[in-house]
């Protein structure tokens, strides 16, 4: 290999290096937000989900998320049902994972492995999360737009919560002729229901 390839190599390397660590800083500092949001015996649980809901608006691609997950029933909506759903999605992303927060018991993470994937431009993160003897492994999938960062996905032990969400809500899209109108309503109402089993 030339002198002219391997310093290009190089510089690339270096570049996706600086990106990968870039995330990392910016996805422990949102994390810690959350966790020490938890550790407070002061915040309700009410002001515990404000908190993540607010994390997940700002820093989820919801809109993008939303419309993967909705499948084909997007195509076929109008533009108000599309906004008021991408609004209600995002509020059951977050109830979701303020249901599983309520588990968190002082486990510890760490980032273990943490990648730029310049073919997709996009940054992947693992973490680990250890208690006592179990350990899991979380996998970030982050993109940055406009100077920004979102989350595009979550992998649980190699399961994406985007595309397990999608299959769910495509069965029950199918029960409702694929309305996205209709499904709304189906959403709106778990909504309610996770939300007062969250704050009681």
């Amino acid at each position: 290999m030339k002198l002219f390839q391997i310093t290009i190599l190089l510089i690339m390397i270096s570049f996706s290096s600086a990106k990968a660590d870039e995330a990392t800083d910016w996805l422990g500092a949102e994390i810690d937000k959350i966790l020490n949001a938890y550790k407070n015996p002061d915040l309700s649980n009410e002001e515990k989900f404000n908190l993540i809901e607010l994390t997940i608006n700002n820093n989820f691609a919801g809109a993008g998320i939303a419309k993967f997950v909705a499948g084909k029933s997007w195509g076929s909506a109008n533009k108000d049902t599309k906004k008021k759903y991408v609004t209600i999605f995002k509020r059951h992303l977050a109830l979701n994972i303020a249901s599983m927060m309520q588990g968190y018991s002082d486990q510890e993470y760490k980032f273990i492995n943490s990648i730029f994937d310049e073919k997709n431009d996009v940054n992947l993160i693992d973490m680990e999360i250890s208690n006592n003897a179990n350990k899991l492994v979380v996998t970030w999938r982050l993109k940055k737009s406009k100077e920004k960062y979102y989350v595009i996905d979550l992998l649980v032990a190699d399961i994406s919560l985007i595309v397990t969400k999608r299959s769910e809500f495509n069965s029950m899209i199918k029960k409702v002729d694929n309305s996205l109108e209709k499904f709304i309503g189906i959403l709106k109402k778990q909504n309610e229901i996770s939300y007062s089993k969250l704050i009681n």
